[in-house]
């Protein structure tokens, strides 16, 4: 009789694949609901998206924050070559004004992903370490950007994380309704970056305005007690 034979083996072989099947089930439902909700999707609707119980999401992800660290691992790692791409450009100010497009275009394509890089989550370990790891280039391409000429003097890598919230905030408010506008945002605050005279990517053109005050009403909505 060979090992895969053996009923004990069988049935432990059977245990860790129904295991594998429920985890990946739970976080390809959590990245739905995350990408369309944002983060404050409870982890009972996470469970009903899956199809599975309370227990075994909780025997798979103890916590939300395991959750989150599992479901936006890959979305880190294109966060990180977004870095190692713009460092890579030989002219800074490109490789800067390209890495601020490309950032924010992430968080408009996944609402949950534009809410994790405008918040900290100390006990998501392995997604902080890249945040950190990233952060860190920002911080040698600003000084080359700077060495450009293009840059402000005065720009400082807490302007990121204030573009950063900023654009989570107008991706949430405009939803469907005028799904661009984090585009003409982007755009000037580039403008309020560059010193006078600087080369910036064309401004996006301001969002209809039929559109705005339709997600101006639906914010409106949701933001009611």
């Amino acid at each position: 009789m060979t090992p895969a034979e053996v009923p004990g083996q069988q049935c432990e072989t059977a245990l860790r694949a129904d295991a594998e099947r429920n985890r990946e089930r739970i976080m390809a439902a959590a990245r739905r609901l995350y990408a369309t909700e944002g983060l404050g999707v409870s982890m009972a609707s996470v469970a009903r998206e899956a199809g599975v119980g309370k227990a075994t999401l909780s025997r798979r992800f103890a916590t939300r924050e395991d959750l989150i660290n599992a479901v936006f691992a890959d979305r880190m790692d294109d966060y990180a070559a977004a870095i190692a791409e713009a460092l890579a450009d030989p002219d800074p100010w490109h490789g800067f004004t390209r890495y601020l497009e490309s950032i924010c275009a992430m968080q408009a394509a996944d609402r949950g992903f534009a809410a994790v890089l405008a918040m900290s989550f100390p006990a998501a370990k392995d997604l902080e370490a890249r945040r950190t790891e990233s952060y860190r280039g920002f911080l040698k391409l600003i000084r080359r950007a700077k060495g450009t000429g293009h840059l402000r003097a005065d720009f400082t890598s807490e302007d990121l994380v204030v573009l950063l919230m900023a654009n989570a905030g107008v991706i949430a408010a405009t939803g469907d309704d005028a799904p661009g506008t984090w585009r003409r945002l982007v755009g000037q605050m580039l403008r309020a970056f560059a010193v006078p005279g600087a080369p910036v990517p064309a401004l996006p053109a301001s969002p209809d305005s039929a559109d705005l005050f339709r997600a101006m009403t639906r914010f409106g909505r949701l933001s009611e007690p």
